[in-house]
């Protein structure tokens, strides 16, 4: 009789290897984890892709809520003080209408002013360019007289030659000035009742949810509102800071259009760390044609000197409590919004990911105390 070696027994219903009948490998509970992770973030991307896109489709009605918004935070503190004394349709139609002639008083002012230099400006420009011309003949440079004549006249073909292309862009322009016309319509007349009924807006929307989730949403409202006006009203701060001091700089430097130079510097501003360069890039070239390389020299300097003075004394005065984003954070947020929408997604990137930051911030820490006010009620 054979004898079976000694040995423990395997146990009934496991394989070989001690698995269980049917059951694949073990999996590692690193690989697991990682594995529920990344199908939960495959979720959020294409939720996150299905906003972008839906936003995509109706970008003009996205970009005029956006701007109703900022048209409420920066205004909604002047209605509130004319409120207490007059009813608040009157307060509303006074702020909106006070602003608007501001905003229309300031670019007839620059139009008046364009229209007034041009003559000198044309004279400025073509002295300029015959200066530049000379410059680049002599040394350091030595470019042959012919090569900036052909280069002149390549340019004039290809204008010539192009004219029908270029019509057609002029035209298609008419086309996105209606456009533009109609977002800031729309604009306006959201601000209309943002400002008359935000707070009762945003009320009605809370009593809709649950009781546990109209918690969490008017927590999360109150904190990303806060932050969205915050820096709503810092960066206009910092922008018209910067706008004086190019203004009062180009001035000085006898630069033609210095008006126009600090109102394009004010708007560039709004876009965080590459909007100032570029206007003060534009600034320099108008010095270069028209008051030579030295002071072209000088107002370079001065975009070193503005972005000192932006990037280590405005923004942590200003913005620091209002928006709390590492620098790289920034930087990386306004490429991707330029990449994804252009000019306006560079605008947007940093408010919208401001307020998402600070709900987050707000969710996790659900005891802090906080004002009793809605996305749109007092900042």
């Amino acid at each position: 009789m054979a004898h079976r070696p000694a040995g423990p027994a395997p146990r009934a219903g496991t394989g070989p290897a001690g698995t269980e009948p049917g059951a694949g490998p073990r999996v590692p509970p690193l690989l697991g984890t990682a594995a529920a992770y990344a199908w939960r973030l495959l979720v959020v991307g294409a939720v996150v892709y299905a906003v972008f896109s839906l936003l995509g489709r109706f970008h003009e009605i996205a970009v005029a809520v956006f701007l109703g918004l900022v048209a409420t935070a920066l205004l909604r503190p002047v209605t509130d003080l004319l409120a207490r004394r007059l009813p608040r349709a009157l307060a509303v139609a006074i702020t909106l209408i006070g602003s608007m002639i501001v905003v229309l008083g300031t670019l007839a002012l620059i139009g008046e002013v364009v229209a007034g230099e041009r003559a000198t400006l044309q004279r400025e420009f073509g002295a300029g360019l015959g200066r530049i011309e000379r410059w680049l003949e002599e040394p350091p440079f030595r470019l042959n007289p012919d090569t900036l004549t052909d280069v002149r006249s390549r340019i004039g073909q290809f204008l010539s030659s192009h004219r029908s292309t270029l019509i057609s862009t002029a035209l298609s322009g008419a086309g996105r000035l209606v456009q533009v016309l109609t977002v800031l319509a729309l604009a306006l007349f959201c601000s209309v009742f943002f400002l008359y009924s935000g707070d009762r807006q945003w009320s009605w929307f809370c009593g809709r949810l649950s009781a546990r989730l109209r918690s969490r949403v008017v927590l999360a409202g109150r904190a990303g509102w806060r932050t969205f006006t915050g820096y709503t009203r810092g960066i206009v701060l910092v922008a018209a800071t910067n706008a004086v001091l190019v203004g009062i700089a180009l001035y000085a430097l006898g630069v033609p259009l210095a008006v126009p130079l600090a109102l394009l510097e004010f708007f560039a501003a709004f876009v965080p760390l590459i909007g100032s360069p570029i206007a003060l890039a534009v600034a320099a070239v108008v010095a270069l044609a028209t008051k030579g390389p030295v002071i072209a020299a000088v107002v370079v300097a001065l975009i070193v000197i503005i972005g000192q003075i932006e990037g280590h004394l405005l923004h942590p005065l200003v913005m620091s409590w209002a928006v709390r984003l590492h620098p790289v954070v920034v930087a990386l947020t306004v490429i991707g919004g330029a990449i994804a929408a252009g000019v306006v997604g560079a605008v947007v990137a940093v408010p919208l990911v401001s307020v998402i930051w600070a709900a987050h911030l707000a969710l996790r820490r659900p005891g802090e105390p906080g004002r009793e006010t809605g996305p749109e009620g007092r900042a």
